[in-house]
């Protein structure tokens, strides 16, 4: 459908874009091709999208998948995908907050089976979004998200940088994250105040072990939590041990004893992990 067809489709249903929803649509033909390209998706595969706006991304989602699931929460774009989703039988719009339900009512909702999810959200949600379903027992293949450019930054830094955080590993644990694109404020309506990029975060499977993933992620969660202090002092509040046993801990895996937590890599973490459980235990 032409960008023009769908604004006036907005405009005559009366549809005001809420501030509060964070709501920035994309209109761009080119722009929407190319961001349902870099998902991967195939005719055979399922998407959840998150966040159906006007349907323009949706639609074409829907030519390259075999069903689209589409989460949106604003009730009052319902005329409004009437419209712009007539005709495409292999999409389900459903009205509800995918971040409020637990993993059994989504697979209630979209069915057993890999999933890929896609999505433009606002800013201020796309992190817990990611974060949702990257440790969730879900069985996603794969997300592909717009973000703003420096949330990009940090969800594939170096290990040792600013932007390098709990999310950086968290992401690393998955998969492999990758920005295939960058675009520009001007692309959406209305233009926020930033600037985004598409990033797309494929699983890999062994990183970490199963069973230990879940100590893994409470270390790495701990080693950030106050990003000022050091990695011992971090610890030492998250697992009640005494600083000096931290620090000790942290020596005899390799580690300096004030080394602070966005030093330590994915591996590190894991070696550090296994050391605190075998301290416990």
């Amino acid at each position: 459908m032409e960008n023009a067809k769908i604004a006036e489709i907005l405009r005559s249903s009366g549809f005001r874009f809420n501030k509060a929803l964070g709501q920035n649509f994309i209109f761009d033909a080119n722009l929407l091709a190319a961001i349902a390209a870099d998902s991967g998706v195939g005719k055979a595969d399922t998407v959840v999208e998150i966040g159906t706006g006007a349907g323009t991304l949706t639609a074409k989602l829907a030519e390259r998948a075999a069903r689209v699931f589409s989460f949106e929460v604003d009730e009052r774009l319902k005329p409004v995908l009437d419209l712009t989703l007539r005709g495409i039988d292999n999409v389900e719009v459903v009205f509800r907050d995918i971040m409020k339900m637990r993993d059994g009512e989504v697979q209630d909702v979209i069915g057993e089976g890999e999933f890929s999810v896609v999505a433009n959200l606002p800013y201020y949600i796309t992190t817990p979004l990611i974060m949702r379903f990257i440790e969730s027992a879900l069985p996603v293949r794969s997300l592909t998200v717009m973000v703003q450019k420096e949330v990009a930054d940090r969800l594939r830094a170096a290990c040792g940088t600013a932007d390098y955080s709990a999310v950086t590993v968290a992401v690393e644990m998955f998969g492999d994250a990758e920005v295939t694109r960058v675009v520009d404020r001007q692309m959406f309506r209305p233009a926020p105040n930033v600037d985004s990029a598409v990033v797309h975060i494929s699983r890999v499977s062994g990183r970490v072990a199963q069973e230990d993933a879940a100590f893994v992620k409470r270390v790495v969660r701990a080693a950030f939590a106050m990003r000022r202090k050091t990695l011992a002092n971090n610890l030492s509040a998250a697992f009640g041990m005494p600083k000096a046993k931290a620090a000790e801990l942290i020596t005899e895996c390799g580690f300096s004893a004030d080394v602070r937590g966005e030093r330590l890599s994915l591996d590190d973490f894991v070696t550090l992990s296994k050391a605190i459980s075998s301290a416990q235990s």
